[in-house]
């Protein structure tokens, strides 16, 4: 997960909630030999299906096209969260919690960078969950990435 800068996300944001969609996240990539990549997360109480993906793409572009925050070329994808739902703000794992998820951390914690345990919580900044049936604090700061796992 690479989080797209507070402006371009909060330029994002004025588009996708004047549709009336929830913002889930923005990424933002920069690809050397490929250009830039802005991958935009929605979502809605009945859920998102193409049209809707194309709404906001529409929406997007047209904000985009103004105020053209991002210089030379790129691509914008619009897209559901998916059963592997993102996790972009530390919000999302309160409202997830009792839910499996899989952490990678910038740097180790303990030996490790990486996590597959149930959300049990937040505590400040810290996200607490159960991992291999002990109690472990990730430090959301530290976070490179976050999504749940589909439970079939």
């Amino acid at each position: 997960m690479q989080k797209a800068p507070p402006f371009l996300a909060d330029l994002v944001r004025g588009a996708v909630d004047a549709l009336g969609y929830e913002l889930v996240g923005v990424e933002y990539l920069s690809r050397p030999k490929a250009g830039h990549l802005l991958r935009i997360y929605i979502d809605s109480e009945n859920g998102v299906g193409l049209g809707d993906c194309e709404k906001v793409s529409h929406q997007v572009s047209g904000v985009l096209d103004v105020e053209d925050p991002i210089k030379g070329e790129y691509a914008l994808e619009v897209s559901s969260p998916g059963m592997d739902r993102p996790l972009f703000e530390i919000a999302h794992f309160e409202r997830f919690a009792g839910q499996v998820a899989r952490v990678k951390l910038n740097a180790a914690l303990n030996g490790r960078s990486n996590f597959k345990g149930t959300i049990v919580g937040v505590d400040g900044d810290d996200v607490l969950m159960q991992v291999d049936g002990e109690s472990v604090r990730l430090p959301f700061s530290q976070m490179a990435s976050a999504r749940l796992v589909p439970q079939f």
